[in-house]
């Protein structure tokens, strides 16, 4: 079994905002997720735009934590995420089938996603009551195990039956077999 990697991108809203990321991605990894977080990973002196570029180009799965600030600073370029979002782009037009890149919407009482990220399904993580729903929704995506799994196709019920079938043995089917074979006899 292998472990899914999976790479958080976020804005520095607030410290709140911040908190609620580390508790995201520490609860990923109590659930068998690599989460790679800044606050985890980088340190004062290291190479914040190469490990951007590291984590996002390595990592199986790239979850974007929307919220306004994070879209809005998106859309613009402006910034950590805007480099961010050259590159997780450039990766989406050589691969445009992807499901690399998960939006995580954030902010409450919006969907809002960054413009190169709305052909994107989402999940829903704007209301905390519903918290462990969209938690147990993402985990299942990350480690590939679908709450539902879809059935296999059987055959045409409508498919015309090409030849009956040869009963051995059947000694009804032998009597008849005999009374039809006699009665054409006995008629000629």
């Amino acid at each position: 079994m292998t472990i899914p990697h999976a790479f958080i991108s976020y804005s520095h809203d607030s410290q709140e905002h911040k908190k609620w990321v580390l508790d995201f991605a520490t609860r990923l990894r109590n659930f068998g997720v690599d989460a790679t977080l800044d606050q985890w990973d980088l340190k004062a002196g290291d190479d914040l735009p190469h490990f951007m570029e590291q984590h996002l180009t390595s990592a199986d799965r790239v979850l974007i934590i929307c919220t306004r600030n994070y879209v809005n600073k998106a859309n613009a370029g402006i910034g950590g995420v805007g480099y961010e979002k050259m590159i997780v782009t450039s990766h989406l037009i050589k691969h445009i089938d992807s499901n690399k890149v998960i939006p995580i919407i954030r902010q409450a009482g919006t969907c809002e996603v960054p413009t190169f990220l709305s052909s994107k399904l989402y999940i829903d993580f704007s209301r905390d009551d519903q918290f462990e729903f969209s938690f147990d929704e993402l985990v299942r995506t990350l480690h590939n195990a679908p709450l539902f799994v879809k059935p296999p196709i059987s055959n045409n019920p409508f498919s015309p039956v090409s030849t009956s079938p040869e009963r051995a043995g059947d000694p009804i089917l032998e009597l008849m077999k005999w009374v039809v074979e006699e009665f054409n006899n006995h008629t000629l």
